[in-house]
């Protein structure tokens, strides 16, 4: 069922006690997800965003007729809570899953006609659902197949909660496993690199783990893809800010908080270049640097740690053409500089024409590059990949740079990542970078926001919303 924007009252299974009111900092997935928690739960909320939108960095904007969201996000079947918030939002039907796993990989380096395999699934128990797609995958050796399936088995034999995996990098333990560096490239990084923004050599073994167990190795349908098939904004903007209004949550954009203070009885203080608040629970649902110059003193033990947690990039690359060059949605690529490939044709409204965009996470080495730069290194590769892009004319070419797009999921990472509750009571942090076991995606903002908001009820003496861990029961 879909919540879509609708309202009947507080959404709980007990007696809702008298006016509170909670403040949440930051519009993006956790600070949506956390009022729209509180505000089900009868919670007086008010949501400050400083951008003119909500959505935080999954947006979308206008260049000329095209609708283009800033960079290309997917989830996963797995991904639960943010199923849960599309549904909540009215918005699952926009951004449907594949009925089954199916990645189509093309290997530059191979000839013409032999370059593509592909990743799918068969409707059969873990781990054999994977079996056939990898005794067929044509990008690794019979060896190295054989190798990683006796790797997929250790990983999953992993302890998730063992801190010690946290200080581990994924690459040594695949390199103690046998992995060659082509199976790491073909198969290994294929994944990691678009979930956690990062070569297996520079991520923790504790997310990878996380990453793989869950979306191959806990159900078969686990990593089937979804994706919006209209723009991001039309979700985490429209349609997120009708359910807050619907819900009763006053939303204010383009209203920046200069500071976050508590009161000697015990209330909040939230101060906007035009407006002070008084509130009982504040959520600080920003960036770990935003969040760390607001945080009041003595509100974390360690406050410094939010700086230590590092950033990584993540680049887009917008193409036009003026014919169609792909037939399918989207294919991941080998040997060539571009990493995933999506048709984004008809979600940003050309009438004429293919509009690709190309997702490059790790993009540390071209994130500052100028556009002209980088339109002479990533058209020859598609002429490499789609042999129909060498007749056909670009319209037009044009990049999309988030140069903190993700916080950097480094081997340690998780002793600087805090939970939701702070040492000061009535405060809350939300957001990606938080500790919900995830790497930086959609699913951990959305896991964040509930967190918060869940903290908030217990202190706020609210009862909890009868659907808002409803995706729980669906992992």
């Amino acid at each position: 069922m879909s919540h879509g924007a609708r309202s009947e009252g507080p959404r709980t299974d007990g007696p809702v006690p008298p006016g509170r009111h909670a403040v949440v900092v930051g519009g993006g997935l956790a600070g949506t997800t956390a009022a729209l928690a509180l505000a089900d739960a009868g919670v007086r909320v008010t949501l400050l965003e400083g951008r003119p939108r909500l959505g935080g960095l999954a947006f979308s904007f206008r260049r000329g007729e095209l609708t283009v969201d800033n960079g290309q996000h997917v989830y996963l079947r797995c991904c639960t809570a943010y199923r849960w918030f599309l549904d909540r939002i009215g918005g699952a039907d926009l951004a449907p899953l594949q009925d089954r796993l199916d990645v189509p990989v093309v290997d530059a380096d191979r000839p013409e006609g032999r370059r593509l395999g592909r990743l799918r699934r068969d409707p059969l128990p873990v781990p054999l659902h994977l079996g056939r797609s990898l005794a067929a995958y044509p990008h690794l050796s019979l060896a190295d197949r054989a190798r990683v399936g006796r790797a997929a088995l250790a990983l999953k034999g992993l302890d998730l909660t063992d801190p010690a995996l946290d200080e581990k990098d994924f690459g040594s333990w695949l390199a103690g496993h046998g992995q060659s560096p082509r199976a790491v490239e073909a198969l290994w990084d294929l994944v990691g690199v678009a979930t956690l923004n990062a070569v297996a050599g520079d991520s923790s073994l504790a997310l990878a783990a996380m990453v793989f167990k869950t979306g191959l190795l806990s159900d078969p349908g686990a990593a089937d893809i979804g994706w919006a098939r209209v723009p991001l904004g039309d979700l985490h903007d429209r349609l997120a800010r009708e359910a807050l209004d619907s819900a009763g949550v006053r939303t204010e954009v383009r209203t920046r908080v200069t500071s976050v203070r508590s009161e000697a009885d015990g209330n909040w203080t939230v101060e906007t270049p035009g407006e002070t608040i008084q509130a009982d629970a504040v959520v600080l649902a920003v960036p770990q640097r935003e969040a760390h110059d607001l945080l009041p003193a003595g509100a974390l033990d360690h406050p410094e740690r939010l700086l230590d947690i590092g950033t990584a990039p993540i680049l887009n690359v917008h193409v036009v053409y003026d014919r169609k060059v792909l037939a399918r949605p989207f294919f991941a690529a080998l040997g060539t500089p571009v990493q995933w490939v999506f048709d984004r044709t008809d979600a940003s409204g050309l009438r004429r024409g293919q509009y690709l965009a190309l997702s490059q996470s790790v993009a540390q080495d071209d994130i500052d590059a100028p556009v002209a730069a980088l339109r002479e290194r990533y058209l020859p590769e598609l002429e490499r990949l789609l042999p129909h892009t060498r007749d056909a004319r670009v319209e037009d070419f044009f990049v999309t740079r988030e140069r903190t797009a993700t916080f950097a999921p480094a081997p340690g990472v998780g002793r600087l990542r805090p939970g939701a509750r702070t040492k000061a009571p009535g405060l809350y942090l939300a957001g990606a970078w938080t500790a919900t076991g995830w790497p930086a995606t959609m699913e951990s903002a959305v896991r964040s926001g509930v967190g918060a908001a869940d903290a908030a009820l217990g202190a706020l003496g609210r009862p909890r919303p009868r659907h808002l861990f409803a995706f729980e029961e669906a992992a």
